[in-house]
């Protein structure tokens, strides 16, 4: 929400394909990414289980009462009662209609009951915080499903660097639009705070250390955007933790969903070179990061390099919403040559597209982004996995064009699904 008006989702159209085909919708993601808001232009009837403490009650009890309502019946934070999963199948076994209830969460259950099978009855749609499209800063020029189509990129950034630095310490929650970038970056502050000391907790019911836990936010902060191990991580905690401890901590974070891993892509290679497997580790909103890291706007215009890592993640954030929306995913390329692409579109059936992601614009770095993507293109074997449909330098600001020798580049701030 902005001033009482709801913001345009590239969930909306997804969530609307999803109630059209199967009986339930498990809307998934962070505290305050705006699932309720979206899921609520989409229901008929409600019930909201982290305010409605007798409609809990109700569910622990009936659950099967917490369920009737008119279709498609929202169920806000359905974890608080993870009973009410199995009820759910139940209900769309027995109805045999598509669109009865759209589920929000923004944890995964500590005994993980979605593992008992919602094939056939449940699609999970992952909401992320706002895109820069989303929040009106984008153009909406260039579109990630017209890149995978091969089309050319034309258009222009209405943004300089300051704003690209100014939203990324501001965040995509859309609760906090109406806010100046340091109001909502003190609210990120707050957040990242309940969750060193509750929300981890109450995740799963284990007891943990908040100040370590914010340790080891502030860490992933620092390694934004690189495959730091477990043992760094650790070991900037400042006392020797055991790294499957902070493997928990870590397991923790992504349960709250507010850490998400970046998986390795591992094509079919002409060469010899092996494939690093490692994910990479980013915060659902660099926000987060920043916020962690103390860093405000005069803090990183002096430290590029850091906002670098930053603007990667900020870049990430928004590619992964536009590639749900293109029923395709989003990856990292590492191989043991030291050859590395930021980010690979794979769309399936042979579509896919390779990002790297520089803040700058000048020719020298254009020129050496796009040998690097064409020296991955030409690395990975396209009688197997296919030609790419694009490889592109994603920049901060300037134009968006596609040069003489096919690579695209192409401003944030013009980029739409």
């Amino acid at each position: 929400m902005a001033n009482g008006t709801y913001l345009n989702r590239v969930a909306d159209a997804e969530l609307d394909d999803r109630l059209s085909r199967i009986g339930a919708v498990l809307i998934e993601g962070a505290k305050g990414c705006g699932k309720t808001e979206t899921a609520m232009q989409h229901c008929a009837s409600s019930v909201c289980l982290d305010i409605d403490e007798s409609a809990r009650v109700t569910a622990q009890i009936a659950p099967g009462n917490v369920l009737d309502g008119p279709v498609p019946r929202l169920i806000d934070e359905w974890q608080l009662v993870p009973q009410l999963w199995n009820e759910m199948r139940r209900a769309v076994d027995a109805r045999r209609e598509p669109g009865q209830f759209i589920f929000t969460g923004s944890a995964t259950p500590a005994d993980d009951v979605t593992r008992h099978t919602g094939a056939g009855r449940v699609s999970r749609l992952r909401m992320r915080t706002l895109t820069l499209w989303e929040s009106g800063m984008s153009t909406g020029q260039v579109s990630l499903s017209g890149l995978l189509a091969g089309n050319q990129a034309t258009g222009a950034s209405s943004l300089n660097l300051d704003d690209v630095i100014e939203e990324t310490c501001h965040g995509g929650w859309p609760g906090d639009r109406r806010l100046s970038w340091k109001q909502a970056q003190a609210n990120v502050g707050d957040y990242c705070g309940e969750i060193a000391n509750a929300e981890v907790r109450a995740v799963d019911g284990v007891r943990r250390d908040s100040a370590r836990v914010l340790m080891v936010m502030q860490s992933l902060a620092r390694h934004t955007a690189s495959q730091a191990r477990l043992t760094t991580i650790a070991s900037d905690t400042g006392s020797p933790v055991p790294s499957d401890t902070t493997s928990s901590y870590l397991k923790a974070l992504e349960r709250l969903m507010v850490v998400e891993p970046l998986p390795s892509w591992s094509p079919v290679l002409r060469s010899r070179a092996r494939i690093r497997t490692a994910a990479k580790h980013h915060f659902v909103d660099p926000a987060m990061s920043a916020s962690l890291l103390n860093a405000g706007l005069d803090e990183l215009r002096r430290d590029l390099k850091t906002f670098g890592f930053l603007f990667e993640s900020l870049v990430l954030r928004d590619l992964r919403v536009y590639a749900g929306a293109c029923s395709a995913t989003a990856s990292h390329y590492l191989d043991s040559t030291g050859l590395e692409v930021d980010i690979v579109i794979d769309g399936g059936y042979g579509r896919w597209g390779a990002v790297e992601v520089k803040l700058g614009n000048a020719p020298d770095v254009i020129d050496q982004a796009a040998d690097n993507l064409k020296r991955f293109a030409g690395r990975v074997d396209a009688q197997t996995v296919g030609a790419p449909n694009f490889l592109a330098v994603v920049t901060a600001t300037g134009y968006a064009y596609t040069r003489p020798d096919g690579v695209s580049v192409v401003p944030l701030g013009v980029l739409c699904p």
